[in-house]
């Protein structure tokens, strides 16, 4: 479930367009398939997929490696995914969605909407605003590790189970002091949301976001629900250096929730990002608060509200965006990045092996850049 910029404190030969094949050019080799290859050959990953989308709309796919270890068979094209801490992205949409409405102020603290909720060793949801939980500046601890046991064996846990995981650590800082990336804050955003609401969760993705872009294959998983839905690659787990690889593709996110249980395809996640970064999701305000950064500790890389600012190595053609607007998101079996522009350029990336190194979410960082600098 964790995105891997936390790891890095940020941190098929072919290409496919429309349906038709598309041969590598006389320039070269096409950097997006390089890419993927990079995945599978340097990083250990059974498979890598892809999709790129240009200024005009227009998609490309890409696939390498293997989409089923024992069966040999071939990476479905635009399969579906397990997108991690992505799903963020989507959480932090819905909060600022209910903030232009007036249901949810960003500068209100969290015992506002949780009385008495959010409480621990250093811990006090009475300090702790709705912004510095979309901005990763609470000070809340992390839980991930102690919960991917539970999701490994489809152990089922509230979103009130794996918070009170959570709360048994002390606090990382003191709430606004810096940027330190927890997936704790995104479970109590969602939680804000239910509150506000009085409806699930899952349900308010799918009627505010899903449904009102036309996402037709991402979706919130139900309650105990293991399987990935539509055809997919198999995803795959590495539970020590050197320890062969497990296939993972059944898990139960529960513990991820509004942090990190969605499943998507990479179309998908680009008809998402495109969306948001044109106004279809937020209106101008919001999507400004959304944009509004902090520092991550690394030159360049900036976070927002729910997504970061990324920079681009772009050549100087104007036609070119510098910037990317990024989230990256890991979970057993599967390790995403996606990202857009402001010009309508919009990428993802996904290796069938949860990363586990900053060189891995490096290099699909890169295949990302490779697609929006083309």
């Amino acid at each position: 479930m964790r995105t891997r910029l936390a790891l890095t404190a940020l941190a098929l030969t072919t290409a496919v367009t429309a349906g038709v094949t598309a041969p590598a050019t006389a320039a070269g080799p096409d950097p997006v398939q390089q890419g993927l290859e990079t995945l599978v050959r340097s990083d250990g990953a059974p498979g890598a997929l892809a999709s790129a989308r240009d200024g005009a709309g227009h998609d490309r796919t890409y696939t390498a490696g293997e989409g089923d270890r024992d069966t040999h068979a071939k990476v479905p094209r635009d399969g579906q995914v397990r997108i991690g801490s992505v799903t963020k992205t989507f959480t932090a949409v819905v909060v600022l969605q209910l903030v232009g409405e007036g249901k949810i102020s960003l500068d209100a603290p969290v015992d506002t909407y949780l009385p008495g909720l959010v409480r621990g060793k250093g811990i006090d949801g009475r300090h702790i605003t709705v912004r510095q939980l979309l901005q990763h500046t609470s000070g809340l601890p992390e839980y991930e590790d102690d919960v991917t046991k539970d999701i490994l064996e489809r152990r089922h846990l509230s979103p009130r189970d794996a918070l009170d995981v959570a709360l048994g650590h002390e606090a990382a800082f003191a709430p606004g002091a810096r940027y330190g990336y927890s997936s704790t804050n995104y479970l109590v955003a969602g939680l804000i949301v239910q509150k506000v609401i009085g409806r699930p969760f899952a349900e308010e993705i799918d009627k505010r976001v899903i449904q009102r872009i036309g996402l037709r294959h991402t979706y919130f998983p139900a309650a105990g629900e293991t399987a990935i839905r539509e055809r997919h690659p198999q995803g795959y787990r590495q539970d020590s250096p050197g320890a062969p690889l497990r296939n993972v593709s059944e898990i139960d996110p529960s513990a991820s929730w509004s942090a990190g249980a969605m499943v998507s395809t990479n179309s998908d996640l680009n008809r998402f990002f495109s969306a948001l970064l044109d106004g279809r999701l937020l209106a101008k305000a919001q999507l400004d608060q959304m944009r509004t950064t902090v520092p991550m500790g690394k030159d360049g890389y900036n976070a927002g509200l729910g997504i970061i600012s990324t920079p681009l190595p772009c050549d100087d053609d104007p036609a070119h965006d510098r910037v990317a607007w990024a989230h990256s998101g890991a979970i057993p079996g599967y390790g995403t990045w996606a990202a857009a522009t402001d010009d309508g350029r919009a990428a993802s990336v996904t290796m069938t092996l949860e990363p586990k190194t900053n060189e891995a979410v490096k290099h699909l960082e890169n295949a990302v850049d490779a697609a929006l600098c083309s």
